[in-house]
């Protein structure tokens, strides 16, 4: 499989700031090559980022950039598929343990009445099911501050929603559950994109509730507990605005996707 993904956002700084981007592609395991340019421009000058290896293949470029407009662009090849990440036992501990905006200690009950029987395959494909059902996909209808919690009472939002809910109540039933924002070929309307990976049977298997896209095209970018490890960027100092924003992602084949078979990103 050969995917292209790229990235051109537009921003403007009120002030001095501090930028940390997670926009690039994760570095690939075993059985994927990784081919990509990166740069950072503003006011007639390029930016030189400092790259930080955050978990899981995760690379944040971090730069100071002044006042005025900022421009970042990414575009990547990656040929082939890699091998499954490696399990990290710490993993199994970090991604049980409720988190800023997947709250499962307070949708246990909810776990329990719903999904209390199933395992394994099933229990994947319930919760997916569940939530693909019981929520309704409507951009902007959700505050960037909500948590899965709020998402189940409005039963609707968009990717990062539908993720944060999957994530906690897998974890309420003792599964581990991450959100990772990824390129979705296939994706319609583009841009980036978040699932929920869950840790069954020996392997970490992606969990896609929106059913937007086709999980085996999915290219990871970045990894954690939940929005708040994985936004495509933080910054600290001036007030930053996004002025426009442009994804792209392709693949030369988008497979057929079941929500009951067991995929794994790479």
């Amino acid at each position: 499989m050969h995917r292209h993904v790229s990235a051109s956002l537009e921003l403007t700084l009120s002030a001095r700031t501090n930028l940390v981007f997670a926009i690039a592609a994760a570095r690939p395991g075993d059985g994927a090559t990784l081919t990509e340019t990166l740069r950072f421009e503003g006011a007639g000058t390029e930016y030189e980022a400092v790259e930080l290896a955050d978990v899981h293949g995760t690379r944040l470029h971090q730069f100071v950039a002044e006042a005025g407009g900022v421009t970042a662009y990414y575009e990547a090849d990656i040929a082939g598929r890699a091998a499954p990440v490696a399990v990290e036992p710490l993993d199994l501990i970090t991604y049980l343990r409720p988190s800023r905006y997947a709250e499962s200690d307070s949708l246990l009950p909810t776990a329990m009445a719903e999904f209390g029987g199933l395992a394994g395959r099933d229990l994947l494909a319930g919760v997916s099911s569940w939530v693909g059902s019981h929520l309704s996909y409507v951009p902007g209808a959700s505050e960037v501050t909500d948590g899965a919690t709020q998402t189940l009472l409005d039963r609707r939002g968009v990717c990062r929603d539908y993720a944060h809910l999957c994530v906690a109540l897998l974890r309420a039933l003792d599964v581990p559950a991450r959100v990772v924002s990824v390129y979705a070929p296939g994706l319609m309307p583009m841009d980036f994109h978040a699932v929920c990976e869950a840790f069954v049977d020996g392997q970490w298997h992606v969990v896609d509730a929106t059913a937007l896209a086709p999980r085996q095209t999915l290219v990871r970018i970045a990894t954690g507990r939940d929005a708040a490890d994985t936004a495509f960027l933080t910054s600290h100092g001036g007030w930053v605005t996004l002025q426009a924003m442009s994804i792209t992602a392709i693949a030369d084949e988008l497979p057929r996707d079941h929500v009951a078979s067991f995929v794994t990103l790479g």
